[in-house]
Parts: structure tokens; sequence; C-alpha cells
């Protein structure tokens, strides 16, 4: 089947944040994108962030010749099966409605013959406002899918119509437009073909088909930071490399589990023979963990950030040479200590303590307190997170077992032996 193609047009409004989400999702039902920017979009997503996305260039001055010369506006609008308009602002959905075309995005949306479909994201005063309406009846006459916004809380304190609909709403749609199936499943973050077929396809460095001690068991494995919103671009996050989850998690598929990782925001390659769920909030993960429940073992790699913005604007801080804004905190739910008393509890609950100092007194104060069996403790004073090596201290009700300084997936195998033995 040929590979359907979209072009994505990112119009300057606050949800525009949102469009990288959405280049995600539609890549994994196996859609190219093609992405343009207006030069309000720019003000908030960075070219270099869309064009990472997208696996392409990221287009937007209708006046470089260059670009003109390489592929041109028409060749933009013809080379895709559908154009989407997301977010859709009320101005350019006005410029739409009016035929006018004043930018790169607008002269594409002129001179296309293929289908169009109009995401709109606003203020709900502005939705509601009879230009607006009168606007995307225009729009709907010409042929052109306008989507209805969510309902929600604007920025403002107001309440009502406006939400630009969440990214696998969106990827829904665009699918039913190219007639392209649609598998629900890949947008909760699960990525295509990681599954194995069997546990033993993803056991390389085992030449004994037979040894296999976790087969049959299910393992659940969080890995990397989570990144908590302070405005729609900035966030508060660690260090995390992910490295070591994953090493764990590629450890228990290869002893034959049946593995779920759930991710925060990092850039490795998903294990053979592992499900992957990609989460990027402290609350994601916390939701993803509880939906992956029952297993039996639960290893908590995952370097979670203890607090989150207790307000987040949907625009921008903009720093304007006053006073700097203040930054309220609030607590975010503790997952192990949320595991440790959920009526679902894996039969092996294990925790990790990431520590600058008295690394076996803090682990063995956070066993007593998240009510977990282990608590993994290691010292990330230097280059750890990040690191290619780790040593770990694992503490239990019956004491401490050290390991000395060793390559990560070296690390990973050792621990999930000791697992394999204990379940």
């Amino acid at each position: 089947m040929t590979e359907k193609r979209i072009l994505l047009i990112v119009s300057g409004g606050i949800a525009a944040y949102k469009s990288l989400e959405l280049v995600r999702l539609i890549k994994r039902q196996g859609i190219a994108v093609r992405a343009v920017m207006t030069k309000s979009a720019a003000e908030f997503v960075t070219p270099l962030s869309l064009g990472v996305m997208t696996e392409d260039q990221v287009y937007g001055d209708m006046f470089d010749l260059k670009e003109e010369r390489e592929i041109g506006h028409i060749q933009l609008s013809r080379q895709a099966d559908l154009i989407v308009v997301c977010p859709a602002t009320a101005n350019i959905m006005a410029k739409m409605a009016a035929g006018i075309s004043d930018d790169l995005a607008t002269t594409i949306l002129l001179a296309t013959d293929k289908p169009v479909l109009a995401v709109p994201a606003m203020n709900v005063r502005m939705w509601n406002h009879p230009a607006t309406q009168r606007n995307i009846a225009q729009l709907r006459a010409d042929g052109v899918t306008v989507m209805d916004p969510d309902e929600g809380s604007m920025a403002c304190g107001e309440f009502g119509p406006g939400r630009l609909p969440e990214p696998p709403d969106v990827a829904a749609r665009i699918c039913a437009m190219l007639d392209h199936p649609f598998d629900a499943a890949l947008t909760s973050g699960r990525a295509p073909s990681t599954k194995a077929a069997t546990p033993l396809v993803a056991q390389p460095d085992f030449s004994d088909p037979a040894h296999r001690p976790l087969f049959g068991k299910r393992v659940l494995v969080t890995a990397g930071p989570t990144y908590e919103a302070i405005d729609p671009v900035r966030y508060i996050a660690n260090r995390s490399s992910g490295r070591q989850g994953f090493a764990i998690a590629q450890a228990a598929a290869e002893m034959g589990a049946d593995v779920t990782l759930i991710a925060g925001p990092v850039h490795l390659v998903t294990p053979p023979g592992v499900i992957r769920i990609d989460v990027e909030s402290a609350a994601e993960m916390m939701a993803e963990v509880q939906k992956a429940l029952p297993t039996d073992v639960a290893i908590m790699v995952a370097a979670v950030a203890d607090w989150r913005a207790a307000n987040v604007p949907e625009q921008k801080i903009k720093k304007d040479g006053a006073a700097i804004p203040p930054l309220m905190l609030a607590e975010n739910a503790d997952i192990l200590a949320t595991l440790a008393k959920h009526a679902q509890r894996p039969k092996l609950l294990i925790g990790f303590a990431a520590e600058t100092e008295k690394m076996v007194e803090h682990a063995q104060a956070k066993l007593t307190k998240k009510g977990c069996d282990w608590i993994v403790a290691n010292d990330v004073s230097g280059d750890v997170m990040g690191g290619a090596n780790n040593a770990f201290h694992i503490v239990t009700k019956d004491g401490v077992e050290s390991w000395p300084d060793s390559p990560k997936d070296v690390i990973a195998r050792k621990l999930m032996e000791k697992i394999s033995d204990a379940v």
C-alpha cells in the first residue's frame, strides 16, 4: 500500500506545542508528515523541534529562493494527500475563508486541490464571535472539514468551547479522511512492532532456549525522567537518561518475561520483545502504571519528579523586566507508595533511590516509608545519570547487598537473575 502523506500547517496559537504530539501519533500510524509553520507559530514551537519530529525540513518562508527552487509552494500543496491546519487560529481561518494568501501557509491553502482539515483552537469568546462562526460556515461550504473544538477552562479563567481537540482525536480524524486504518493502541504510546512473537526471540544471549527463568511472568519497568510543565514551552526535569531502566527491561525480556516498559521522554531504542509506553509527566506515568496491573514484578527505575508547577498557564510566561514570577510547586503523587498499597500490588515491588550522600541510610528509610520489598540505591553524584556504568546497593528487610561499579547492562542482568530467584 502506498504510504499516505499529510502536510501539517502549524499556525501561531498557544496550542501549537501540541503539534509535536500530533506528529508523533500520526507517524506511529504509518503516515508521513511534512510541516509548514507560520511566522507566529515559531514563537511557540521551534522549527528544529518540529523538524526532529517529522524527520524532514520545516518550511516557513515563501520568499526563501532556495526553498522555492527546490520544492515550491505548489509542489508542497500537491505532494500531500491531505492538508491539516492544526492549530487553526481565528486569524488563519479568516484568511482561508476570504482567500487571502499573504504567507507560505495561506498560499498553499489557496493553491491546493487536496482535502483540507482545520482543527480550531482559540479563546471561547473568539470562537463564539459572529465573524468566526461566519468564517467557519464559509469554510465548510467551500469543502473544508472543520473539527469542533473541545470545551474546557481557558488561561483567562473562562470556560467553554475553543480548546484544541486532543491529539489522538485529531489523529483518528486524519486517518478517517485518508481512509487509513486507525490503531487506537498506538496513541497510548505503544510503539509499533515492539513485542516479540515469543520471549525466546528476545533472548539472543542465551545459547540454551530452556534457560528462561522468567517465562510466564509479567514484569513492569519504569524508566527515564518525567517532564512537569511550567508553561507551554518550559518544564521541570532531571538528568535521567533512562539507560538503566531500558537495560533492565531488555534483561527481563531476554529471560523470557512479558515486559511492559513505561518510559519518560528519552531517545532510546525499544528493546526487542518489550511493549513500550511513552509518557511525559508523573501523572501520565502513574495512570499507565496502574493500567499495566496486575504484574508479578514491578521495578520502578524512573526518576519521577517530586514536584510539579501548581498552576500551568496556557500562554508562555514572558520576561518583561519586572519582578521574577514566582514558581509555586505542588507535590506529585508517589507512584511507588501507591503501588505498595494497591489492591493489585505486584508480588515483588522494587524501588530505586538516586542519592548523592548516605545512600544506604536513605534507602533503608525509603524502604520503610514506601512499603516496597527492595530498594536499589545508587550514587548519582558523578556521571551515573547518562553514563554507561552504575553501582548498586540493594536494601531489603534482611540487609544490604552491594555491587561494584559495572556497565549498566551487566548490572541489569545481575539484578534480573536475583529477581528470578525471588519469584
